[in-house]
């Protein structure tokens, strides 16, 4: 079976509809397993002390604000290549799903700055790319909701996701592009050398896994009630031009 077969609203939503419930219960599941792990069983960092801890929210909460972005801009080329409305729809789903993950990151990472750097906020390049970012995702939500034509809004969406994802990749790959700044490494490397030590990468590796099923849930969720807005926009649409016109 062809992945395009999905882009038939029906289908897509017979297919994910029984998934949803089943993903929440598990992104649930593992989040409080790696959250509880990791904030209660865990131990206090040699430089950070229990701060440290923090990363079991920043970390999950900022890739995900990155994929979040990326798996927009995917979806927004295969509306604009293919015409599939379902992809458009996913799109608008993801980005404000996206948002409130920028939103955390930015808030937990103030509060891992300010005891560390000694402020809360800093104009490094990582946390400003990051900031814009946030920013892009405002304006998204934000050009979906002044149009009113919703193939000219997913055009115009399309086109500033294509924009924007040029700050994800900024966001992503910042501390490979800049070495100076306050922000430190990656917390995940393929270079061991680099890594959090195993006692704190093991129950981050389960935060991450519930981030990402949080994630997938909700898409699901939202692009079904995407789904349903704009087929109730259209029978309403052809309700009224269907109404006899009074003398």
């Amino acid at each position: 079976m062809s992945i395009w077969s999905y882009a038939n609203p029906r289908k897509f939503l017979d297919t994910t509809e029984p998934w949803v419930p089943r993903l929440m219960w598990l992104s649930a599941a593992v989040l409080a397993v790696g959250l509880v792990w990791g904030f209660f069983f865990t131990p206090e960092a040699e430089r950070f002390g229990s701060s440290v801890k923090i990363i079991y929210l920043h970390v999950p909460s900022a890739l995900m604000a990155i994929n979040a972005w990326l798996m927009m801009l995917v979806a927004s080329l295969i509306w604009l290549v293919r015409r599939h409305h379902v992809s458009a729809l996913a799109a608008r789903a993801a980005a404000p799903i996206g948002m409130v993950m920028t939103l955390i990151a930015l808030v937990t990472g103030a509060i891992w700055g300010q005891p560390m750097w000694g402020t809360w906020w800093a104009w490094d390049p990582r946390l400003t790319s990051f900031l814009i970012l946030f920013l892009f995702y405002l304006g998204y939500i934000a050009l979906w909701a002044a149009i009113p034509d919703p193939d000219s809004a997913a055009d115009l969406t399309s086109v500033l996701c294509l924009v924007g994802s040029v700050f994800a990749i900024l966001s992503r790959y910042a501390v490979n592009f800049w070495n100076q700044g306050l922000h430190q490494g990656a917390s995940l490397s393929l270079d061991a050398q680099e890594n959090v030590a195993d006692v704190f990468w093991l129950p981050l590796l389960v935060c991450m896994a519930g981030f990402v099923l949080l994630f997938v849930a909700l898409v699901l969720l939202r692009t079904g009630t995407e789904i349903r807005a704009r087929r109730i926009t259209a029978l309403r649409a052809r309700a009224r031009r269907a109404e006899p016109v009074r003398a």
